[in-house]
């Protein structure tokens, strides 16, 4: 079994979500680009830092309630020290949505000051917020302008047109639709964005999906899957250190599917259901915070 996919995700919108940034983008003082805190790299587009130039820049690493915290201080340390304003944010319990105003207008200190040296002191700051599909954009708008105003829903693509939402009198942000990019260099990308629900769950069959994030799992976090699956006293293949990932990741669903006796007739293990269940644990924190990349 090897492990060669060629994952691909880019609908039509998405071209003329591209085209639209690019036309805004001379109307915006600041680009604010989201990330998922449990892929920060996966889930950064690659186009935006072409499409934005020199803009002045802020990332904001969201669902931090749902990421390791000492991979999400190291992420912010990365990014800080690559020259960009840094926030965390969990727009469940609203943790950190407090600080995007002030370190935006910090941000912004000098652009504020030349309308000020102009006579435009009350000119409203204007910024873009990106991000691929279901990071969370439109919550943490909704979050910060304390409105029910950008449609909101945990799965990837609905909003498709571009939303100005006022925060305050001297805050516009520009809402924009998720966009990802034409191709994935790296197939690790195309999972981790299944993984977290960024792109659909049909780019692979689901036993294969649950297997690769088994595998990640069982490399980063494995006394989790241990803990969680009763895999301590499970028997291991013994060329299981020498196989391909998705090889070793079946191997592991099957075993947490023995423990959890989920049997077909004639006692054939129920391997799609543990996947199912596999992921839906993954994306709901039943199984914990997980960050499954490091700077």
């Amino acid at each position: 079994m090897t492990d060669n996919m060629n994952i691909q995700w880019y609908p039509g919108h998405m071209t003329k979500t591209r085209r639209m940034m690019e036309a805004e983008l001379k109307l915006v003082d600041a680009v604010c680009e989201i990330l998922d805190a449990r892929i920060p790299r996966s889930s950064r587009n690659p186009d935006i830092d072409a499409i934005c130039g020199d803009k002045p820049r802020m990332v904001i690493l969201n669902r931090i309630d749902m990421a390791d915290p000492a991979r999400t201080r190291a992420w912010a340390d990365h990014f800080k020290a690559r020259g960009f304003s840094v926030i965390q944010t969990d727009c469940k319990t609203r943790k950190g949505i407090t600080d995007f105003s002030p370190a935006l207008n910090r941000l912004l200190a000098e652009k504020r000051r030349r309308y000020a040296e102009k006579g435009m002191e009350g000119k409203p700051l204007k910024a873009m917020v990106v991000g691929v599909p279901n990071v969370g954009k439109s919550t943490f708008i909704n979050q910060v302008a304390g409105r029910k105003g950008a449609k909101a829903e945990n799965r990837p693509g609905v909003t498709r047109g571009k939303q100005w939402v006022t925060v305050d009198r001297g805050l516009l942000l520009l809402d924009t639709p998720g966009i990802l990019w034409p191709k994935f260099e790296d197939p690790e990308v195309g999972l981790r964005l299944a993984w977290t629900g960024a792109v659909k769950d049909d780019i692979l069959d689901t036993e294969t999906l649950a297997a690769r994030l088994m595998d990640q799992l069982w490399r980063d976090y494995p006394q989790v899957l241990r803990d969680r699956y009763k895999l301590g006293d499970a028997p291991l293949p013994a060329d299981f250190a020498g196989m391909v990932p998705s090889a070793r990741g079946f191997a592991l669903l099957e075993q947490a599917a023995r423990k959890r006796g989920f049997l077909l007739p004639g006692a054939e293990l129920d391997v799609e259901r543990m996947a199912n269940v596999l992921l839906e644990e993954y994306r709901s924190c039943k199984l914990g915070r997980f960050t499954l990349e490091t700077p």
